[in-house]
């Protein structure tokens, strides 16, 4: 009867404000957050974080257990993420307390063209290089998973993968999400037989509650767990490398075999009392996210409210400013310089602090990345995805995110494989200027090369404090990624919000160009809309974006996980 009488009176409530103040704030209810001293597991789809879950019950680490966890991802939520696709982890070992970054991010093949997307008035083509085999890059989930697990792993691996070989073998029921991501790309899944026949009945979609069976997929996965370099150097890599070379794509058997995960060096920096890490270049996630963080500085934004138009104001300029920066300097460190250290740097977050108007948003056409010979001055100083994060009893943390980037991919299966093909070589730059599929610009930078990483937002975090595992995090959403995680990292460091309401609360992100402040649509009162739209800020209502997911220790000990409400994930502990 409470529980009734609770949503009557939010109700009466809402409409009372909406006849005085003309807005209501309809706020997503958090999801219980799950308690554990053993161990933790969040991930985007309950089925992975119980696969996750029951390796580390078995006895298996927090590696063992995300390994497990994105490997049944790949099975359940192929919209997202899969084994035909790429990312970045993270991994604190709790022995050394160290954390090291791992890119296993899809490349650029050989036979790729600065431009290759690109018609004969030197025009991008339109969705050349987000459907069909031509979007494809070198998959890399495999290997770095594999790579990880042969490093740190504790359970054999053939434990670690059995998991999602029974949901691919055995079925699971699709949700309403499932079947909403395929209805958003049925008309690309239609046109490739392979893709057609998995993820619809012929052309009908799978309604929720349906089992899906991935029999291909499953054998696939068990030739995997026998001999992983079976997808770089086996029957896999040449029924990709036939199924490329059948339907006009470029990657080769040689693409694969060249294929290694890079053992990278996070980003780290700190803010206030506490260390940050993050995912270094080619993703521009950790820079940015320390960027923005300097930026702030030591502006008492606690103080002025999470929600005041002040706060909301300084975070959207200094969002502007990151992502300007973002278009003209991040790329792929092995191909370009990327200027980490000044980027990263405190003076240079005060020197942007300092340009910032808080009467006034500036318009993007008059912010600019600041010049080569600025930024020098302090270098001396001392996109759909999904996201997992595991704690293991030893307090040994994984944060993992990993994508296939857009929805589907490239829509196309390497026929007789169960793989789900990416569309990553949209995350180049197909030409200067000419936004991608999130509307995030490039430039030189990130032009298309043979065996480059494409730029990525994805932002896999570990904080400590005074030397020890204080918070993981991460989330998908293309260009959304770092703004979503950011405000995570202030909901629960500056703001002492739990977990549960950290990933619940409402968000906003401006991304340089297009010049608008997205907001999330029922979270923010009508006073502060009004008050920054006076600001100058073009403001765009949106329903909400970034299905993140988070790990706390609390001061007592305990992990507390939770996942988004904005999706279907959970958080599982034992």
């Amino acid at each position: 009867m409470f529980l009734k009488l609770s949503g009557k009176v939010r109700i009466y409530t809402c409409l009372l404000a909406v006849l005085l103040f003309g807005g209501c704030q309809q706020q997503l209810q958090p999801k219980l957050q799950q308690r554990s001293k053993q161990g933790m597991v969040v991930s985007a789809h309950p089925l992975a974080s119980a696969a996750g879950l029951r390796v580390l019950q078995e006895g298996g680490n927090a590696v063992d257990a995300a390994a497990a966890t994105a490997l049944a991802i790949s099975v359940v939520e192929p919209f997202s993420a899969g084994i035909g696709g790429g990312g970045f982890l993270l991994l604190r070992r709790a022995e050394t307390g160290t954390v090291q970054a791992l890119d296993f991010r899809e490349r650029a093949p050989k036979r790729a063209a600065r431009d290759m997307y690109l018609d004969k008035q030197g025009k991008v083509r339109p969705r050349a290089s987000l459907d069909g085999h031509l979007a494809a890059g070198i998959p890399g989930t495999v290997a770095g998973l594999y790579t990880v697990h042969r490093e740190y792993g504790r359970l054999p691996w053939a434990r670690v993968v059995a998991p999602a070989i029974a949901l691919a073998e055995n079925g699971f029921p699709v949700s309403s999400r499932f079947t909403k991501a395929v209805g958003g790309r049925v008309g690309a899944i239609e046109k490739n037989r392979a893709a057609r026949d998995i993820f619809t009945r012929g052309g009908i979609l799978y309604q929720p509650g349906e089992l899906l069976v991935q029999q291909d997929l499953a054998r696939t996965l068990r030739q995997i767990s026998q001999n992983p370099q079976s997808f770089y150097r086996g029957d896999i890599a040449r029924a990709i490398a036939a199924d490329m070379a059948k339907n006009g794509g470029i990657m080769t058997l040689e693409d694969l075999k060249n294929y290694t995960p890079i053992w990278r060096n996070p980003v780290c920096g700190n803010f206030r009392a506490y260390q940050i890490c993050a995912m270094s270049p080619p993703s521009s996630g950790g820079v940015h996210l320390l960027q923005i963080l300097n930026i702030l500085g030591d502006t008492d934004i606690k103080k002025w409210g999470r929600k005041s138009p002040d706060t909301l104001h300084l975070l959207a300029e200094s969002m502007r400013i990151a992502y300007a920066d973002r278009a003209e300097y991040l790329g792929d460190p092995d191909f370009v310089s990327v200027p980490v250290t000044a980027l990263t740097s405190r003076n240079y977050g005060k020197f942007r602090r300092s340009q910032i108007d808080m009467t006034t948003a500036k318009p993007s056409t008059e912010v600019k990345a600041v010049d080569a010979k600025t930024l020098s001055r302090f270098v001396y100083e001392s996109p759909e995805t999904t996201h997992l994060t595991v704690v293991d009893s030893d307090r040994n943390v994984v944060s993992l995110t990993f994508t296939v980037n857009g929805g589907f991919g490239a829509a196309v299966v390497a026929a007789g494989t169960g793989i789900l093909l990416n569309n990553e070589m949209d995350d180049f730059a197909a030409a200067p200027g000419v936004p991608n599929l999130f509307g995030l610009v490039g430039g030189e930078a990130n032009s298309i090369a043979p065996g480059k990483t494409p730029l990525s937002s994805m932002t896999p975090m570990i904080v400590t404090e005074n030397g020890k595992f204080r918070l993981a995090a991460g989330a998908p959403g293309g260009s959304t990624i770092i703004t979503t995680v950011l405000q995570i990292v202030l909901n629960v460091l500056l703001y002492e919000m739990n977990v549960s309401e950290a990933v619940s609360a409402p968000r906003i992100h401006h991304q340089w160009l297009p010049d608008r402040l997205m907001v999330e649509k029922g979270g923010f009162d009508a006073a502060t809309l009004s008050e920054l739209r006076r600001r100058g800020h073009q403001i765009v209502e949106r329903d909400g974006w970034g299905n993140a997911n988070a790990i706390v220790l609390t001061p007592d000990g305990w992990l507390e996980g939770a996942a988004d409400p904005r999706g279907e994930g959970e958080a599982k502990g034992f």
